[in-house]
């Protein structure tokens, strides 16, 4: 009998199985309602995690701590989480309206609220993705925690080392500390963290903030001091998620309040049976390259193309940008500040109202009727299948079921680049579902040639859409790009929104068969190269040039 021949898995396969087994896992703990991370419930999640080894989680498999991952974890929880046993995911239960603080992570637009010294609440309102965020972001900061816990305590737990001491003196008295103390404290802590000196500095810097010099000397403490107390007292930490959160996700409660607040808006400015034009992107870019010209004329001459732009998003040009904004109220924009929960903000633009004298694009494709541009700001994963699907629903009113007469959907957003780098943009022609076959294919009305010309790189080819951004390592990301699927990039919503334009224009008749779709992102990150992942910090002022030529396109194509 012939010997079975035995193959190896790669590294790409082995990721892809971790991914599914995180993805089962999470769904799985999720409708139980409450696990324990460290315990044997979450084994799965960290084994899964430190199989895949995330590329912005770094050195989470080894002994050293992780600062980079560390840091976005970080700016993407609320603050003080680090000294919490236990954390509650919770629906928009009615905590805003209690005396409880709202607490806004940085990076993360979710309230969270901390109940008392050892609870914090975390209010859920952008669907399962931002639970899979949340909980792979927590698995990590446990696992860096452990980490330290293992570092920090001599003879199981009967004594510590001295520096470990030497922090809790500080962290625990709220000792006032000199300069020079500071980098001893920085030198036993850089032992602790297994990092060199420059390294820990560099973060305690990064860390820091009006209030607190040291934050990063109490995030580090209170993360190994819940991990000593899980041990040595079994104090647990455990995560659990509200019963009205269960019964609520994926029936798109805060989708369908936002979509009929924003069609009530419509109809009450006479916009509602106008053709309409939805882009989803950030909320400056449609706003200034419509009205930053007319509402700086002295600018607009001094600063050419896309400098008035960069102008604009400076950090100490807020006198600017509310002259823009107040110019454009005066001339056709309605802004919708969100009130459901979803976290998302829209623009209603009345193109009628809009001074073209003093506009780059002239209005060709619209001469018959004024179009409508709704700009909506990015949703969250599969929070955008749920607002583009309650978007593109008839509006019903004093029963009379009401069409929108949507033209085309444009979407814009930022995602990491398998080849080129940050700044760079990518045109799709089809979304790919990650860990599933599943695949959007479609015709892109924005091409290659029409995004070259402005300076930088342009690539073509599949994007796929992946669980997080979060869970993302070099051996998967790198069988996409070399294999058949020929991929450029990946991100969290593009195949949600095809699903959603897809079934309203093709299966369910809410809107016409004939809408055009326009896809483009501009690099964020590319998590194949090492030190440019999401984890090395923000675009600046890389982005402004790609985030312009894409919205003058699409402005191009619609007007």
């Amino acid at each position: 009998m012939e010997k079975v021949k035995k193959t190896n898995r790669t590294r790409a396969q082995e990721s892809t199985n971790a991914i599914e087994k995180l993805y089962i896992s999470m769904r799985h703990l999720f409708s139980r309602g409450f696990y324990k991370p460290m315990g044997v419930s979450g084994e799965t999640l960290r084994k899964s995690l430190l199989s895949l080894r995330p590329e912005i989680y770094g050195s989470i498999a080894e002994e050293r701590t992780e600062l980079n991952g560390l840091t976005y974890v970080i700016e993407r929880l609320p603050e003080g989480i680090e000294e919490c046993q236990f954390i509650n995911l919770t629906a928009d239960e009615g905590y805003d309206d209690s005396h409880f603080e709202t607490i806004i992570p940085p990076k993360r637009r979710r309230n969270c609220y901390r109940i008392d010294k050892d609870q914090m609440n975390i209010e859920i309102t952008r669907g399962r993705s931002e639970i899979y965020d949340i909980l792979t972001h927590l698995t990590f900061l446990f696992i860096e925690s452990h980490k330290i816990y293992n570092k920090v305590t001599l003879n199981e737990g009967a004594d510590f080392i001295r520096e470990w001491k030497y922090l809790e003196d500080i962290v625990v008295y709220n000792k006032k500390i000199t300069d020079q103390e500071r980098e001893v404290a920085v030198a036993h802590l850089s032992n602790i963290l297994g990092r060199t000196f420059d390294e820990v500095l560099s973060i305690h810097k990064t860390f820091q903030s009006k209030v607190n010099k040291d934050r990063f000397f109490h995030l580090i403490y209170w993360l190994g001091k819940l991990a000593i107390n899980e041990v040595l007292d079994n104090k647990k930490r455990k995560i659990t998620f509200s019963t009205v959160l269960i019964e609520e996700i994926g029936h798109h409660i805060y989708g369908d309040v936002w979509a009929d607040n924003i069609k009530k808006i419509l109809k009450e400015n006479k916009l509602l049976q106008r053709p309409i034009h939805i882009i989803s992107a950030n909320m400056h870019s449609v706003l200034n390259s419509i009205y930053a010209k007319g509402a700086l004329p002295e600018e607009a001459e001094e600063y050419e193309g896309f400098e008035l732009f960069q102008l604009l998003s400076n950090a100490d040009s807020k006198p600017l940008q509310k002259r823009v904004k107040e110019y454009a109220s005066e001339n056709g924009l309605i802004y919708v500040k969100d009130t459901s929960g979803t976290n998302i903000n829209v623009q209603i633009i009345d193109t009628d109202k809009i001074n073209f004298e003093v506009l780059s694009f002239n209005k060709e494709n619209s001469i018959d009727k004024s179009p409508v541009i709704i700009v909506m700001d990015y949703a969250f994963g599969e929070q955008a299948y749920e607002t583009m699907d309650e978007l593109l629903k008839p509006y019903w009113d004093s029963k009379n079921k009401n069409h929108l007469d949507v033209k085309s959907v444009s979407i814009m957003g930022k995602a990491g680049i398998l080849e080129g780098g940050k700044g760079d943009i990518m045109i799709p022609d089809a979304h790919i579902f990650e860990g599933t076959a599943d695949n959007y294919p479609f015709k892109n009305e924005l091409s290659k040639e029409d995004l070259e010309g402005f300076g930088v790189e342009v690539f073509d080819g599949s994007m796929i859409s992946v669980l997080g951004t979060s869970l993302q390592n070099k051996d998967l990301l790198e069988f996409f790009h070399d294999s058949t699927w020929n991929v450029i990039g990946l991100e969290m919503e593009g195949a949600h929104y095809q699903k959603a334009i897809q079934s309203a224009s093709k299966i369910r008749g809410n809107i016409s068969r004939k809408v055009k779709v326009r896809y483009a992102y501009y690099a964020s990150d590319n998590p194949l190269e090492t030190g440019a992942t999401l984890a090395s910090g923000g675009l600046g002022m890389t982005g402004v040039t790609p985030t312009y030529a894409i919205t003058q396109k699409i402005l191009e194509q619609i007007l």
